[in-house]
């Protein structure tokens, strides 16, 4: 087009807003010149635009030219705001040189069209002969070879090599043609000739330098974005003086900035400015079907019936639906709770090892050591202490026999491994609320006819009907303290809702509700685009990569707050200890007490052997037992006690010797006080005279 009807073109594009942001304008070489033909309007109207031209180098000849030219056509046109040749000028003045010398070299033809002999007059063309003047100034022109003003003039191959193959790329900024790289052959765009390197930094239309797609937004225009009007769970989506803040817009907001292009949008409320919605979220994402909005961005779930009208991005938010119930302390604090750590059985068990170990211990000692023997009441009394005694490590007795140390030794690693859990066990009841969920599932909801509770405006209704949840039964809410006023006041026994909701009410009331039961499969949030519409993939790879760079879990964090709540179920109180964690334990105890005692009888057997083994003859059964009672029962004297009985002083020696360190021992007279020198038979011979009369 011409360079008036150019300037009237881009004006009424900059009059449709066209120049703006989002737009992109490129010009090709025939266009390139207007900003020199009609100067500062053209200018002002092509903010923005990217054109080419030929690339014409600077030489001395050049510019000696341009200063000739722009100081004739100044004083031929005064008052012109033109202050350069154009670069379609410069090919012209140099073409007209190839005519003159060409014309110069034919030289004086004195000849014309010749009529042909045949046309009788006729004005036919076809019958007009060709110029001999032309065929020689053609030949002369196809030899013309020179360096013009643009470079070197050449003609080869009935081709003119006049127009250079090096583009030069002009931007218009501030009223000014800025080159901003050029385009060569072999380098392609570059910003600096011979050599490759990214251009300069482009200004598009509306002062942005983000590369805009024009393409993307089929409409051009400003997008009408409709976002829920609610006021519960105000931090996904909320109205602050009739600006959308929440996390749903926080996350849109972040995937728009990091789009290499501008995105111009405008947010419009679906409510009544009051805090209440003007009809459901069918309704509202049904809105972009009617093409009343062109985008919806709030806390919308994808759902396959919507997706009949929209397309929806890839999901931004946990998903799934779960149910949020109170929990209560299954731990009632009493007066035996200090029984609790351990169960009945490892209670029985425990205290069955306890008289096991003990007996070991007595039967093993009670023959050479003196703090278990005495009468029968006393024996017992010992045998009772020393085994519950050892329960708290407060036993005092000393042990004389190698095996019942080896008993004792064992017991008291099981001692220490049963005291340790129980006071772990026994600090966690008394310290550690024990919570459970009053309700587990909704088949136990349906079977008492509780009531379920859900969110406003949402398509629980729908899942709650599958679910078997009679119509009636059912209370919406519409904020995180109607859920806790109707839980806490069991007006509803039950809330079914997505998690991303649940999640907000237990960063809230973390301490008094759980989510229990199955997760039943949903997508989550998502924003809704109309059907076909190329942001649609573009805001799901933006999500996508917040996911992937960890700004999600940063937003996500300033949503559900820093500290966590576990899930609370029954496997996560803490229960008695049974006696099956300590089975080994019991193993091992009990292995090594019953090997001491049968090690010891067989040990006691084998030094008796000539008391119950009478010569080979035979003797009855009364008998042997008695024989076996009285080994085991009589005070073995072949082993020094640590400790002498009383009323033994002048039996027994006061210090410890061996057979091996003397032959006699002195003992002391009982009735003189003198003291005798008396054998080893001696002794024996008394000693067993007194514990006869004993």
């Amino acid at each position: 087009m011409s360079y008036q009807l150019a300037l009237k073109f881009f004006q009424l594009a900059k009059d449709e807003g066209m120049m703006g942001q989002g737009f992109v304008w490129i010009t090709a070489y025939g266009l390139t010149d207007i900003f020199n033909v009609v100067g500062y309007p053209a200018l002002d109207v092509m903010e923005g635009v990217v054109g080419i031209e030929p690339y014409v180098q600077e030489t001395a000849k050049l510019n000696k030219f341009r200063q000739r030219w722009c100081e004739k056509y100044r004083s031929e046109n005064p008052g012109t705001s033109i202050n350069e040749s154009i670069t379609s000028g410069l090919y012209a003045y140099d073409t007209v040189w190839a005519i003159a010398l060409a014309a110069e070299k034919a030289g004086y033809v004195n000849s014309d069209f010749v009529l042909s002999e045949t046309n009788n007059g006729s004005t036919d063309f076809n019958k007009i002969s060709t110029s001999r003047a032309a065929k020689k100034f053609h030949a002369a022109f196809l030899e013309v070879n020179f360096t013009g003003i643009t470079g070197q003039f050449v003609i080869q191959d009935m081709q003119f090599q006049l127009v250079s193959t090096t583009y030069k790329i002009i931007n218009v900024v501030g009223h000014e043609r800025r080159a901003v790289g050029f385009w060569t052959p072999g380098l392609n765009i570059s910003r600096i000739l011979e050599k490759k390197d990214d251009i300069s930094t482009i200004v598009w239309p509306g002062g942005s330098e983000k590369t805009p797609r024009g393409w993307l937004l089929p409409v051009n225009k400003v997008l009408k974005i409709g976002v829920p009007g609610k006021s519960g769970f105000s931090s996904f989506i909320r109205s602050e003086d009739g600006i959308p803040k929440g996390f749903c817009i926080d996350i849109f907001e972040e995937v728009i900035s990091k789009l290499p292009y501008k995105v111009p949008k405008h947010y419009v409320e679906f409510g009544n400015g009051k805090g209440e919605s003007n009809g459901t979220y069918d309704e509202l994402v049904y809105k972009v079907y009617l093409k009343e909005f062109d985008a919806v961005v709030g806390d919308i779930t994808i759902l396959a019936n919507r997706s009949l009208y929209v397309d929806y991005t890839l999901p931004y938010t946990e998903s799934g639906v779960r149910m949020l119930v109170p929990v209560w302390d299954r731990r009632q604090k009493t007066a035996w709770t200090f029984l609790e750590p351990l169960t009945a059985d490892l209670w029985l068990r425990t205290g069955a090892f306890i008289v096991f170990t003990g007996f070991v211990v007595w039967f093993i000692e009670h023959r050479t050591n003196q703090e278990f023997r005495g009468p029968p009441a006393t024996q017992i009394g010992s045998l009772f202490y020393f085994s519950f005694s050892t329960f708290v490590f407060a036993h005092r007795e000393r042990i004389v026999n190698n095996l019942s140390r080896i008993t004792v030794v064992v017991w008291l690693f099981v001692v220490l491994i049963l005291q340790q859990s129980y006071t772990a066990s026994l600090s966690s009841i008394l310290t550690v609320e024990q919570l459970q969920p009053t309700v587990t599932n909704l088949d136990e909801v349906i079977r008492r006819g509780d009531y379920v509770g859900y969110l406003s405006d949402s398509f629980m209704p729908e899942l709650l009907k599958r679910l078997k949840i009679n119509e009636t039964k059912m209370i919406a809410f519409s904020s995180p303290e109607e859920y806790n006023d109707a839980l806490s006041t069991r007006k509803v026994a039950v809330i079914v809702d997505e998690i991303p909701y649940l999640k907000v009410f237990l960063s809230k009331y973390c301490h008094n509700y759980t989510m229990v039961g199955p997760t039943y499969k949903f997508d989550g949030f998502g924003y809704a685009f109309p059907r076909g519409s190329p942001l649609t993939s573009e805001i799901s790879r933006g999500i996508l990569e917040l996911a992937s760079n960890g700004r999600m879990d940063e937003l996500e964090k300033q949503l559900y707050g820093d500290t966590s709540c576990p899930d609370k179920d029954d496997s996560q109180t803490s229960s008695s200890l049974t006696s099956r964690s300590f089975l080994g334990l019991f193993i091992i105890t009990g292995t090594s007490s019953l090997l001491a005692l049968i090690s010891h009888v067989i040990a006691t057997l084998y030094d008796h052997r000539s008391h119950w083994i009478n010569g080979g003859s035979q003797i009855s059964w009364r008998e042997l037992l008695a024989v076996l009672f009285k080994i085991f029962h009589e005070r073995d004297s072949s082993n020094t006690p640590d400790k002498e009985e009383p009323g033994m002083e002048g039996i027994y020696p006061t210090a410890a010797e061996t057979p091996c360190s003397m032959s006699t021992h002195v003992i002391k007279n009982a009735d003189s006080g003198t003291d005798m020198v008396s054998t080893p038979d001696d002794q024996k011979k008394k000693l067993h005279a007194i514990e006869s009369g004993s």
